[in-house]
């Protein structure tokens, strides 16, 4: 693949970038209406979302940092997205062009005044594994294979500059008006800011390792701070598959309900017993080992759930308070979801909407054990998705919905479920978390 040798940093660079990447979509629009003279709208709209995917991925792939990792996590929402954008963004997840050899040099001079081959006994300049915001590389020390995750340059000092310049996109995609619109963004920023703080994800991966590690069937790697600076992290190398490509060929329904008995667990005791979780759940930072076990990597992004947003969201996932109108009406209300300024339409229409909606997606949480393989079930919420995001009733309403707690908690369900599913894991304890 080929390798980087400079990334944009100033935001006039990177706001450049960007306009070269709105220019190649205005083409690829141009070519649909021309499309839509001699093929079918759906034909035409394929072409054009294949289009247009392909040329936003390419944009932001060389700007890496914050604007790639906002299509990481775009990648997770299947149910909103077009098929195309999904496929092209998963990308983003591990699959995008390293840092080159120099440059991977100039990092580590950087951060602990000496190059790699002084650091450690052997050091593969060439990165094995490239995401959005860092790339692996495998070194060893003392005997140990090593893993090593180098940050790009300049991500960190340009989330603000890049949400500032992919927040127009988004408030067009996910219908967001009104002032209250920013607690939002300033969510997804500090996240970020976070991610990009190698010092604190240490820290967060030592305490889930230490917290987790009895979990039955699941495996984490040791981290090691003597050898990790604020952009630069080392820990064990792990052996194993990333769940994707497992899941591609998998036909041993034992071991899929054993990886998936597992992964719920390691959600369900965080959720509800540390109240922290890992709320990054892409295929990308899971490994299957040749045991069969679940390997859990890259816990930069940490969200921890305040009890005030964590008794609401938990009691309306309950049967009875679903089919119970006032209590419904109450924690909807509690979340945000519900205002006091809301119109009657507005009142009406979104009690019905998110009355639909948790009905179907909470089921799971309504019985002992679930089968997460059971298309008939996703493919409800998959159209239940398209249903609302192509509703013009709703384009005309402040999509402004919910506390700031949703954005990385419902990322956090959203992206296990799509894991539990490309698992085709069955009879799942839903809360075997108890026992544990």
């Amino acid at each position: 693949m080929k390798t980087i040798d400079s990334i944009p940093t100033s935001k006039i660079q990177r706001a450049s970038k960007l306009v070269q990447t709105g220019a190649k979509v205005g083409v690829n629009y141009l070519k649909y209406y021309g499309d839509k003279l001699t093929k079918t709208e759906d034909e035409a709209k394929t072409r054009l979302n294949n289009n247009n995917a392909e040329d936003i991925y390419d944009g932001l792939k060389k700007l890496k940092g914050s604007a790639l990792k906002v299509a990481q996590m775009l990648s997770m929402e299947k149910s909103i997205l077009p098929q195309a954008y999904v496929e092209k963004f998963s990308l983003a997840q591990f699959s995008v062009p390293p840092l080159s050899a120099p440059l991977v040099a100039k990092t580590f001079k950087k951060y602990f005044g000496k190059l790699p081959n002084e650091i450690y006994d052997t050091f593969n300049l060439t990165s094995v594994n490239a995401a959005s915001i860092g790339q692996v590389h495998v070194a060893e020390k003392n005997g140990k294979k090593l893993a090593v995750k180098i940050q790009y340059p300049g991500v960190a000092d340009s989330i603000s500059t890049d949400l500032a310049l992919v927040k127009p996109i988004a408030i067009q995609m996910f219908n967001i008006k009104g002032k209250d619109s920013d607690k939002y963004f300033k969510e997804v920023e500090n996240k970020l800011i976070e991610e990009t703080n190698y010092i604190l994800e240490v820290k967060q991966s030592k305490e889930i390792v230490s917290a987790c590690k009895h979990i039955p069937n699941l495996k984490f790697p040791n981290y090691y701070e003597d050898l990790s600076s604020e952009r630069i992290i080392t820990m064990d190398w792990m052996e194993g598959e990333h769940l994707s490509q497992f899941t591609a060929y998998n036909k041993d329904q034992n071991k899929a309900n054993k990886l998936g008995q597992a992964l719920w667990d390691f959600y369900m005791y965080q959720m509800h017993k540390l109240k922290k979780v890992h709320a990054d759940p892409h295929p990308g930072n899971f490994l299957i080992s040749e045991k069969g076990e679940l390997i859990a990597l890259d816990f930069g992004c940490m969200k921890t759930v305040p009890d005030e947003f964590y008794i609401p969201y938990f009691e309306l996932a309950k049967k009875d308070s679903i089919n119970n109108p006032n209590i419904f009406k109450e924690k909807l209300f509690a979340l945000e979801i519900l205002k006091e300024d809301d119109s009657p339409e507005e009142l009406d229409f979104f009690s019905k909407m998110f009355h639909e909606m948790l009905s179907l997606f909470t089921q799971p949480f309504h019985v002992e054990t679930f089968n997460f393989s059971d298309e008939k079930f996703f493919g409800k919420i998959t159209e239940l998705g398209q249903k609302y995001s192509k509703n013009t009733e709703l384009r005309k309403m402040n999509g402004n919905r919910g506390s700031k707690h949703f954005i990385y908690i419902n990322r956090t369900f959203f992206g296990l479920y799509n894991l539990m599913f490309d698992l085709k894991a069955q009879n799942i304890k839903i809360n075997n978390f108890k026992n544990l």
